[in-house]
């Protein structure tokens, strides 16, 4: 007799960093999955019209006879178990990685098998902690039914799958909170050069108001690795979206595309700091290199030197002495501007226009307590342009004036600063002087290779001044150099509109629909994903069932698009 087969959505789950949590506190994970198991898991599987197939250990696979019941029970577990680690530790807490299927598999009492179940196993080592991850076939069957949105992640090759398995990542819209855009998490391919991220470092001081201290010396370690051209430096927006989220090195270095990863810890007392750092193999999770440093407060920016001197003979012994051309930079005198400094840059990663009011303060105060700190003049000149480019369009000649005054009082004290070349770029793009706006943030990159920012403004200033097929390669640059940037909707925007007008309206097409998935509420991404779906002939695609049901006012629609996307450059 044939064995038993069924076509059955299949979900497949289990705990991200079990091993680490079992190391650390064995009996207590135990009882906690087990309770989350029993009070939340096996009532929502059943409420959904699901069953446990069995428990993995560390896990547990589901079936569901209908997809839909699948992918809503998996987004209702994972906010359900949002909600209840809260009040946990992030070092403690358990979160699910999920997987779903829907595939014919062979029945037997307490197990099924198949490619069905293979795949559901495999998509679910693709999710983030905390996270969904569907197969097309899933993601085909719900799109219309559920009020979600599906990130593609492309072809994936995965384990013992013969054939690539297309991947989607699950976002609850009706639920989502406000927050950076998180661009996909694909494997990064890892650059030519020797590739480092550094981790926020720890504060150990007991004293949350010293979490600024900790984070100005991993940001200060950054832009002072960020020098040595042989090294490639993940941006500090992007490593920093590991704060206070366990992860274990060799998933960071996966959502990074690092070799290496230096993190540390900080604990300040009185006037006197220890900084501790540790070099580790990504892959590996190797010790490389570590140490220790005690120092006056006084002292701190010889420290930073030190440890900078020593992460690049770890990652790079072979490396000539002339290859590092290390750019000088001045500390400021005071070490509360440079506080009230990395403050002003917490806030401001944070795209909103209350947190660009609350860095702007910062800065203010920063250049007030020290008048020669270069890079804080440059980052309240950036408050500015922001201001005039995405919160205060009615007072844009304004903020641009304000925006010009400060780079211009930046580039007095350190006309080597490449942040205080960026904001001229961007505020001379503002202000339409395009020529010179090219030729600033040329200058930027030239004096920070490592710096996403500067290959922002370089991808932006040459697409907006009439060179887009120029600005992609800067584009994508930045994109790389930080992947996880809380920018990256402008670094994809840009890149979108880049695509637009050198013609590649298909590029356009695919990198507007990678921004909209993640980032919906960015009104320019419609606007250009309209008007290569207009410029393709695509006008049905353009609003998918909205276009379908207004017909000839959709046409009419992309055509104003298409208008309103040309006028630049």
């Amino acid at each position: 007799m044939p064995p038993v087969r069924r076509l059955t959505a299949i979900l497949a789950a289990d705990v991200a960093g079990y091993s680490r949590l079992m190391g650390a506190d064995e009996e207590g994970t135990h009882e906690r999955l087990k309770a989350h198991l029993r009070e939340l898991i096996e009532p929502k599987i059943a409420e959904h019209r699901g069953r446990i197939v069995k428990n993995t250990g560390d896990g547990f696979l589901a079936e569901f006879s209908s997809v839909v019941d699948a992918v809503r029970c998996a987004v209702e577990v994972q906010r359900l178990m949002a909600a209840r680690n809260e009040a946990t530790p992030p070092e403690n807490r358990i979160e699910f990685r999920i997987g779903i299927n829907l595939g014919d598999v062979i029945v037997e009492e307490h197990d099924i098998f198949g490619d069905g179940v293979n795949v559901a196993a495999r998509l679910e080592t693709l999710a983030e902690p905390g996270g969904i991850c569907v197969s097309r076939m899933v993601r085909d069957n719900v799109r219309d039914k559920l009020d979600y949105t599906f990130e593609d992640l492309g072809e994936q090759q995965v384990k013992n799958i013969a054939r690539p398995v297309r991947s989607y990542l699950v976002a609850d819209r009706a639920h989502a909170t406000a927050g950076p855009v998180t661009p996909s998490t694909q494997p990064l391919r890892l650059p030519g050069r020797p590739s480092l991220a550094v981790l926020p470092f720890q504060n150990m001081s007991g004293d949350p108001e010293q979490e600024f201290f900790a984070d100005g010396v991993a940001e200060d370690i950054t832009t002072a690795l960020s020098k040595v051209r042989s090294l490639f430096i993940i941006a500090s927006n992007s490593a920093f979206t590991f704060k206070g989220k366990p992860a274990a090195i060799k998933d960071i270095g996966r959502a990074l595309g690092v070799r290496y990863v230096l993190d540390g810890r900080v604990r300040k007392a009185g006037i006197r700091v220890r900084v501790t750092a540790q070099l580790l193999e990504a892959a590996t999770g190797a010790h490389l290199w570590a140490e220790r440093y005690d120092r006056k407060l006084t002292d701190i920016f010889a420290v930073q030197d030190e440890i900078t001197e020593c992460v690049r003979a770890a990652v790079q012994p072979a490396v000539e002495r002339s290859e590092r051309e290390r750019a000088a930079r001045r500390p400021p005198e005071n070490l509360d501007a440079w506080e009230s400094y990395h403050r002003g840059m917490w806030h401001f990663s944070r795209f909103d226009e209350t947190e660009n009011q609350k860095a702007q303060s910062f800065f203010y105060r920063a250049v007030e307590l020290d008048a020669q700190f270069a890079s804080a003049y440059a980052m309240l000149a950036s408050t500015y342009c922001r201001a005039a480019g995405y919160f205060r369009l009615e007072q844009k000649a304004k903020n641009i004036r304000h925006a010009l005054d400060y780079t211009h009082a930046s580039l007095r004290i350190d006309p080597t600063d490449a942040a205080g070349h960026t904001a001229m770029a961007f505020a001379l793009m503002f202000s339409g002087n395009h020529a010179d706006s090219i030729a600033e943030a040329d200058l930027a990159v030239s004096l920070d290779p490592n710096a996403a920012p500067a290959y922002y403004a370089q991808g932006a200033t040459r697409a907006w001044g009439g060179r887009p097929v120029d600005a992609i390669d800067p584009l994508q640059t930045a994109i790389r150099l930080s992947p996880l940037d809380p920018a990256w909707s402008g670094f994809m925007h840009a890149l979108a509109r880049a695509h637009y007008w050198a013609g590649d309206y298909e590029a356009a097409i695919v990198t507007a629909r990678q921004l909209r998935h993640s980032a919906p509420n960015i009104r320019q991404v419609y606007t250009t994903l309209i008007a290569g779906l207009g410029q393709m002939g695509r006008l049905d695609e353009a609003g998918c069932r909205a276009g379908r049901r207004l017909g000839a006012i959709w046409r009419w629609l992309s055509i104003l698009a298409i208008a309103y996307v040309e006028r630049f450059p």
